[in-house]
């Protein structure tokens, strides 16, 4: 529902927040990958100051002879490294810093030096939702597809997945726009349990993978729409309290935006894939396949070397943004749906 989403005007009766773009405008994301490129990041543990520490330097001169190389010269030094020759230049550029910053990393790391790491997983979820071809401004999206995509961060895989469809409450007829849209049909939401039922199942399936637990996650999103505006709504549509698990996640287009250092523009879902060098595996606009390729730009971001952080969150019905100097936690333990009443 990538473009789509874009396209969701008007105002939002039950959220009480102002649109996701004015909030992006107001408050930019914060760095989540080294502001200027001779400045690597560092892990949560270390304060400002430990960029005392000499690989920084060792770091800071790599980087730029890299800035000096052509593209034809990355692309051989890539190749001689084993590692992906594929994406524009700034991207290869980012990735061959990447490359030495981790390597003088771990080595550092082996002789107590600094090291850099965050969540064991990343929950990718796209939800689809009902909609018109032109939404009236009271209308309320239900979401009709839930699924999940799970990334291992330290295998660099995509290990699992959930999916189910959702029968919608208020409107339970689906507009052909929709239908065409998403390829979610009449019957498949008719045959589908409603939004709580789904959503139990969801907890379970987490539950099971000991996410919270023994495992730190978080949630992935491409944009802010999946939780701030459909999974809310959805929740008051369903008399369900917003489940704390969801409240904070990591936005991928500010995280490609602020590593790859292209404007906000440059970060649809198709347009990352291209400037990666990958190409749509899938439907568009189903939500399973959506999300599988979502995860597939969190993995080469990984592959890489940006450290994927939560950098929005909910409160209060308010989308916020995260400061990149707030601690980093993975999202708590899931439980069941709780009732509004």
């Amino acid at each position: 529902m990538d473009e789509h989403k874009e396209n969701i005007h008007g105002q939002e009766d039950n959220v009480k927040t102002s649109s996701v773009k004015d909030q992006e405008k107001e408050k930019p994301s914060s760095r989540l990958c080294p502001a200027g490129e001779s400045s690597p990041q560092v892990s949560p543990s270390q304060s400002k100051g430990d960029f005392s520490h000499p690989v920084y330097k060792e770091i800071a001169l790599a980087n730029g002879h890299i800035n000096r190389m052509t593209k034809e010269e990355l692309r051989i030094k890539l190749a001689e490294l084993k590692l992906d020759t594929r994406g524009v230049k700034d991207v290869m550029k980012k990735r061959l810093k990447s490359h030495y910053k981790k390597q003088k990393l771990m080595q550092t790391a082996a002789e107590g030096g600094p090291t850099d790491t965050y969540y064991d997983y990343i929950c990718v979820v796209d939800f689809e939702a009902t909609c018109e071809e032109d939404n009236p401004s009271d209308f309320l999206h239900e979401i009709i597809e839930f699924p999940m995509v799970l990334i291992n961060t330290h295998t660099l895989e995509i290990v699992d997945t959930f999916q189910e469809y959702v029968k919608p409450e208020l409107n339970p007829q689906l507009s052909d726009f929709c239908v065409k849209l998403t390829g979610i049909t009449q019957k498949m939401v008719e045959e589908a349990d409603p939004f709580p039922v789904v959503l139990q199942r969801v907890v379970s399936w987490l539950q099971k993978r000991e996410l919270g637990t023994k495992y730190k996650y978080a949630i992935l999103t491409d944009g802010s729409w999946d939780m701030s505006k459909f999974l809310n709504i959805q929740c008051r549509v369903s008399r369900i309290k917003y489940p704390p698990f969801a409240k904070k996640w990591i936005n991928i287009r500010k995280s490609y935006g602020n590593f790859y250092k292209v404007p906000r523009t440059q970060t649809k879902l198709s347009t990352m894939l291209e400037k990666l060098g990958l190409t749509y595996e899938g439907r568009p606009h189903s939500g399973l396949d959506d999300s599988r390729n979502i995860a597939r730009i969190a993995v080469r971001m990984l592959q890489d070397g940006c450290q994927l952080r939560v950098n929005e969150r909910m409160h209060g019905g308010q989308l916020l943004s995260v400061p990149s100097s707030a601690p980093v936690e993975g999202a708590p333990p899931p439980h069941n749906p709780r009732s509004r009443d």
